[in-house]
C-alpha cells in the first residue's frame, strides 16, 4: 500500500500558486463587479452587461490568438497596427468592389474574406521573419507596428479612409445586430473562444505549442516541427485580428491612424492578467477571456465613477501587466 507523499512548505506554495493562477482572474472579476455595482447602480444592469462584453469581443478574440503566441514562448506588439490596415484595406475594397460587382452584399462579402486573408498573409510574414530569419519576435512586430500604421497614415493621407454610406448600412448588423438577443461581436467572441480552447487542449497542435513554449530545444529532440508550428502559431493570431477587424470596420464605418491604437497593450494585458506565463509553457483560453472581460470592467467601471481621469484606462492597463508580471518572476 502506498503512502501519501508528505506535504512541505515548497509543495504548499506550488499548489498556491497553481490555485492563484486558475482562479485569481475568477476572484478579481467577481470581486470588481461586486465593487461596481456598490459603486454605480447602473453597473449591474442588462444593457451596461451587454455593451461590457460587445466592447471586449474585439480585444478577446485578438487576445485568444496572442494566448498561442504567448504560451509558445512569443510575441506580437504589431496587432493594433495590424487592425488598422486591415480595416483600411477593407473598406477602400468593398468601396471599390460595390460599383464593379453591383452587388453591395457580395463586395460586403468578399471584404470579410480579404480581412481574414490579410490577417493570415501578415501572420504568415511574422513567422517567417521569426523562424527562417532568426530575428527575435519582438524585435519583428516591433518593426512591423510601425510598418503598417506607416501604410495606412500614407493611403489615408493623414485622414481617415470611409465606408460609403449604402454599404455602410448594410454592413452595420455585423456589429450592431444581435443573436437571441445577444450581440453578434459577443456570440462570435464566445466561438472563437470554444475553438481556441479546442485546440489548445484537444489537438496535438495545441499540446506542440505548450511544448516548443515549455523547452523549445526538447520539443526539436521529440521530433516536433517547431518552425512550423511557430508559424501556424502567428497565422493563428493574424487570423484572429482578422475577424476582429471585420467585427470593428461597422462601428464606426472608417479606419484612421488612430484605429487600433494600444490594442497590443489591451490583449498582452488580458492574457498576461489571465494567468499565461509571460515566459510561455502554460496558459488556458479560459483565463485569457476571463482577463479581458476584468480589463474591460476596470474600464467601465471608471467610465461610470469618475474615480480617475478615463484618460488614464491605459495607464491602469500598464500597471496591471507590470504587477502580474511581477508576480510571474521565474514562473514558466
Amino acid at each position: 500500500m502506498s503512502t501519501p507523499e508528505p506535504t512541505t512548505p515548497d509543495t504548499r506554495a506550488a499548489q498556491r500558486s497553481r490555485w492563484l493562477q486558475g482562479w485569481g482572474p475568477v476572484l478579481g472579476l467577481v470581486l470588481l463587479c461586486i465593487a461596481g455595482a456598490l459603486l454605480n447602480s447602473d453597473f449591474a444592469t442588462v444593457d451596461n452587461g451587454l455593451n461590457v462584453l460587445t466592447r471586449t469581443a474585439f480585444i478577446g478574440i485578438i487576445a485568444v490568438g496572442m494566448c498561442f503566441v504567448i504560451i509558445s514562448g512569443g510575441i506580437d506588439l504589431s496587432v493594433g497596427s495590424m487592425a488598422a490596415l486591415i480595416a483600411g484595406c477593407v473598406i477602400m475594397f468593398i468601396n471599390a468592389m460595390g460599383p464593379m460587382t453591383g452587388s453591395p452584399l457580395l463586395a460586403v462579402v468578399l471584404g470579410a474574406v480579404l480581412s481574414i486573408v490579410l490577417g493570415a498573409a501578415f501572420g504568415l510574414a511574422h513567422g517567417l521573419l521569426i523562424t527562417k530569419g532568426r530575428i527575435e519576435p519582438f524585435i519583428v512586430t516591433l518593426g512591423t507596428l510601425g510598418i503598417f500604421r506607416a501604410y495606412l497614415t500614407w493611403a489615408a493621407d493623414g485622414g481617415a479612409i470611409t465606408l460609403d454610406n449604402d454599404l455602410s448600412d448594410l454592413y452595420a448588423p455585423v456589429y450592431y445586430g444581435s443573436v437571441l438577443g445577444v450581440p453578434v461581436p459577443v456570440v462570435v467572441f464566445l466561438l472563437v473562444a470554444l475553438a481556441g480552447g479546442v485546440v489548445l487542449n484537444r489537438t496535438a497542435y495545441g499540446r506542440y505549442v505548450q511544448a516548443i513554449g515549455s523547452n523549445e530545444q526538447v520539443a526539436r529532440y521529440a521530433a516536433v516541427a517547431v518552425d512550423r508550428v511557430k508559424i501556424q502559431t502567428y497565422m493563428l493570431l493574424g487570423i484572429c485580428v482578422g475577424i476582429a477587424t471585420l467585427l470593428y470596420v461597422p462601428r464606426l464605418g472608417s479606419a484612421s491612424p488612430t484605429t487600433g491604437l494600444l490594442w497590443e497593450l489591451e490583449a498582452i494585458a488580458a492574457v498576461i492578467v489571465g494567468g499565461t506565463a509571460l515566459k510561455g509553457g502554460a496558459g488556458s483560453i479560459t483565463g485569457t477571456v476571463v482577463g479581458a472581460v476584468l480589463l474591460s470592467v476596470i474600464s467601465n467601471i471608471l467610465n461610470l465613477t469618475s474615480i480617475i481621469s478615463v484618460y488614464l484606462n491605459a495607464a491602469v492597463q500598464g500597471f496591471v501587466i507590470i504587477v502580474v508580471a511581477f508576480l510571474q518572476r521565474g514562473r514558466r
